[in-house]
């Protein structure tokens, strides 16, 4: 090897050496910072750390590698070294300080940020606003970015890179390519047949650490500029498959019930939230409706529960089903069945349009309207960032609703307890603050229920409609830590609430429930004739199943036991109740529930993964 190309090796592999130091730094960072939401550290999830900052970083240098170490006498000037003094540090400082993203947000969504999220993709007009919050409300991550910037950059610059001329000889050429080929492989982490995964993250990290294991460049490269595609399984047969899970269910009556529906997905208000003294009037509600006690999102994100409430459709994929390359399947949705059958529909989201992709996806789902903040019509009430304040476009929906032709369904999402959590200036004070920052517009939002409802008691249409209310998902930081795990993540109120009708029992019920169990519900509680594919059940059914996806993981509840699955094999079953905490593992004692549970998740894997696949949401 010549003493150029020696030079120049060695400065790579300081270069990298540096940068991958400080990789290991913002782990440990993330791990102290959401301690409180992970597991205990061990030496799994460092090595499985490791591996996937290798692969990131082999990724992103592997033309620096060549660019540094291909032989040629250009390398001794000064305007090329420069040239890679700083483009290196620039690449590498920028996907560095992704980490410190989610440093806060993975506590909003439980697993590292993607390319859709680090691009806002759907939210491009709240980012000014949202941004301004960002900084003032989590001050000390900028802070944090700022430092690595800093610090590097003083560490960096040390390293000499004033390469001193030399000969080159044909070995320099192989020992060029020899080193490429070692970051190629650093790139795709290892030599094993395929290129290391998202999923392969479970391995190390277990149920709850799977985002302590990853880092959030290596998240963003691999969803960068892709659709994602669902992986075609073949656990069974197409003869087994439907003896173990069937998606298409048929609805048979003589007459239709034709109530009106209202459905209020509540922005964060997860099932943690109510009984603290923050929901009053959801609390007193829960009391007098059929309240789903074991309630569970489909989705970690808000834009998961809209396809999940209104299409039965599942959040089984690590990008959302609306911003996905299948969101434009044919899907056989509650605006369409009802239309079909005489109503009016309506979608309203207090946002700015376009909010994520929410008037795109009501398009497609076959609403006949879509109401955003352009459309709002009352008292000035932006909040600054998101839309209107919960209470003015709740009223402003009352008054809507009133104009409608009647029977209607309509679909409503509020906004005001989405972070930056801003409530209006008037009811500062008015409100308990709780123990986190989201628990004052919680109770701001349960108010302006209140004031909905209190104005729909007044008109005419309120004593022949179904109000079902949901969350979209789980807020961001529970405090104990049963709503920490894969199970207590996903827990939210579900209420079927039907002022004059007495068959709808007042009850609480204890079977689980989920958001795509609201679809097949409605159809017979409205007694609507119609086949469809749904990978929910009806709240009539004796079905006791609960199905959601986190971090590559298949979380599946049934009746009291819990089954982890990464969608190869089961990492853990649990019975969830006895055991809230999920530390008694169960597969090497209960081997028959086991085995049901398993070939019940593989089946619903197979038919769900098949049928988005080839566009067979819909039946014939």
């Amino acid at each position: 090897m010549s003493k150029l190309l020696s030079q120049n090796c060695i400065l790579f592999f300081k270069r990298f050496a540096l940068i991958f130091i400080f990789y290991q730094v913002c782990r440990i960072g993330f791990y102290f910072y959401n301690s409180h939401l992970l597991d205990p550290w061990d030496w799994k999830v460092f090595i499985g750390g490791l591996r996937f900052d290798l692969a990131a970083l082999g990724f992103l240098n592997m033309a620096f590698a060549l660019l540094h170490i291909f032989p040629g006498k250009f390398q001794t000037r000064t305007g090329y070294q420069q040239f890679l003094f700083y483009s290196f540090y620039l690449v590498n400082i920028f996907f560095l300080c992704l980490n410190y993203v989610d440093y806060e947000y993975f506590k909003f969504i439980g697993r590292r940020s993607s390319y859709a999220f680090i691009t806002a993709t759907g939210m491009e007009q709240e980012i000014p606003g949202l941004l301004k919050n960002f900084i003032v409300d989590y001050w000390w991550i900028p802070l944090f970015m700022f430092l690595s910037f800093f610090i590097f950059w003083l560490i960096y610059r040390k390293i000499d890179y004033k390469i001193k001329r030399s000969y080159i000889n044909v070995k320099d050429i192989i020992i060029a390519i020899l080193v490429v080929g070692i970051m190629l492989v650093l790139g795709r982490g290892g030599l094993q047949h395929k290129p290391i995964r998202l999923v392969d993250a479970s391995q190390y990290g277990g149920l709850k650490n799977t985002a302590l294991v990853l880092n959030t460049p290596f998240s963003v490269i691999k969803t960068m500029g892709k659709s994602e595609v669902l992986e075609e399984v073949q656990f069974f047969t197409d003869s087994e498959l439907n003896k173990v899970f069937n998606p298409i269910q048929e609805f048979k009556y003589d007459s239709i019930n034709k109530k009106n529906v209202v459905l209020l997905i509540v922005e964060s208000f997860g099932r943690e939230t109510m009984h603290r003294g923050l929901t009053p009037f959801m609390d007193s509600l829960a009391q007098n409706s059929h309240f789903f006690e074991n309630a569970f999102a489909n989705g970690k994100v808000s834009i998961d529960a809209v396809p999940s409430a209104i299409s039965s459709i599942p959040s089984l994929m690590n990008r959302t089903f609306i911003s996905s390359s299948y969101a434009l399947n044919d899907v056989y949705t509650l605006p369409k069945i009802l239309k079909e059958n005489g109503y009016h529909t309506a979608f309203f989201h207090g946002a700015y349009n376009g909010s994520q992709n929410f008037d795109q996806y009501a398009n497609v789902a076959g609403f006949d309207e879509y109401y955003g903040k352009n459309e709002y019509q009352g008292p000035e009430a932006f909040d600054g960032a998101w839309g209107i304040f919960d209470e003015e476009f709740l009223q402003f929906y009352a008054k809507k609703l009133d104009e409608f032709k009647k029977p209607f369904f309509t679909t409503l999402f509020t906004i005001s307890s989405h972070n930056p959590y801003t409530i209006p200036e008037k009811y500062k004070g008015k409100f308990p603050k709780g123990n986190a920052d989201i628990h004052e517009s919680i109770a701001y939002a349960d108010y302006s229920l209140k004031k909905f409802f209190e104005t729909a008691k007044t008109k005419e249409w309120y004593n022949n409609t179904i109000f079902v209310i949901t969350a979209d998902h789980t807020c961001s930081e529970p405090k104990e830590d049963h709503w920490k795990t894969n199970v207590g993540k996903f827990r939210v109120p579900i209420l079927f609430f039907a002022p004059g009708d007495e068959s709808l029992s007042i009850e609480k019920v204890e079977k689980n429930f989920q958001q795509i169990d609201i679809l097949p519900s409605l159809m017979d509680y409205l007694q609507i004739n119609t086949k469809i594919v749904t990978y929910g059940k009806s709240y009539k059914s004796e079905q006791d199943f609960v199905v959601n996806y986190l971090d590559n993981i298949y979380n599946y509840e049934k009746g009291d036991y819990y089954l982890a699955f990464d969608g190869k094999k089961t990492l853990g079953l649990y019975n969830w109740k006895t055991d809230p905490l999920l530390k008694n593992n169960l597969m090497n004692t209960e081997l028959e529930v086991l085995k049901q549970m398993e070939d019940f998740i593989k089946a619903y894997i197979q038919s769900f993964n098949f049928r988005v696949r080839n566009n067979q949401l819909t039946i014939d």
